[in-house]
């Protein structure tokens, strides 16, 4: 298991939960998914968020366009127990809504 202070935070965004800054990676090993400790812009909140559901925020100078999650029953889905965790509808992580 490792855990890594990210320096600079990188700007993501956690599907279900909305933008925010990843300060740390959490690696437990081959078998697990890196978990990404991100505090969410709008709510303060903390998440460990696992990273089929986390996204690089997109950037205009480095050509970097809008998140992309993909959707359908096999493209991003997540185990029952994280979805309903998350609060994420049918084990599928959702598109993110469109900026205004």
């Amino acid at each position: 298991m490792s855990f890594t202070q990210l320096d600079p935070p990188i700007p993501v965004q956690v599907a279900g939960k909305g933008k925010g800054l990843a300060f740390a990676v959490i690696d437990y090993g081959i078998e697990h998914n890196l978990l990404w400790v991100t505090a969410i812009d709008e709510t303060g909140e903390i998440w460990c968020a696992p990273n089929p559901i986390v996204r690089m925020q997109a950037n205009w100078s480095a050509g970097r366009s809008k998140p992309y999650f993909a959707e359908g029953p096999t493209k991003g889905a997540i185990p029952t127990e994280l979805s309903e965790a998350l609060g994420l509808r049918g084990g599928v992580v959702p598109r993110p809504e469109p900026a205004e």
